[in-house]
């Protein structure tokens, strides 16, 4: 259950390095998420040929958080998080429908052998 101070709590942050201007390489906090994004995100974003490096890390196991470190060869490091974003809601999309499908194929064929 989710104190007030959690749900007060951003999901997203932004780590800015002391004195860094390079918009290349970020650091972001993900709250209450855990290796589940962070592996599928990390795989997504690596896609992407302008990223130079990509890796997330859970701090401690008690703590429902992730940093989530990319690097690229030029692109903004928050366009890449987008993308990544977005390719991994279109990847989740076509998972759950082809699922959906695949339930209700098997159930036509399970009422058509019971008629059968």
């Amino acid at each position: 259950m989710e104190t007030n101070e959690q749900s007060n709590k951003k999901r997203l942050e932004v780590v800015d390095s002391a004195g860094s201007l390079d918009e290349t390489c970020k650091t972001f906090v993900f709250h209450n998420e855990d290796h589940t994004l962070g592996n599928s995100l990390r795989y997504m974003v690596m896609k992407n040929p302008e990223v130079q490096f990509c890796g997330y890390s859970v701090p401690h196991p008690s703590e429902s958080k992730i940093n989530f470190r990319i690097q690229t060869h030029g692109e903004l490091g928050t366009d890449v998080l987008k993308k990544g974003l977005k390719d991994l809601n279109s990847v989740c999309e076509h998972v759950l429908a082809t699922f959906q499908a695949s339930v209700q194929d098997f159930k036509r064929r399970d009422v058509e052998m019971a008629d059968g």
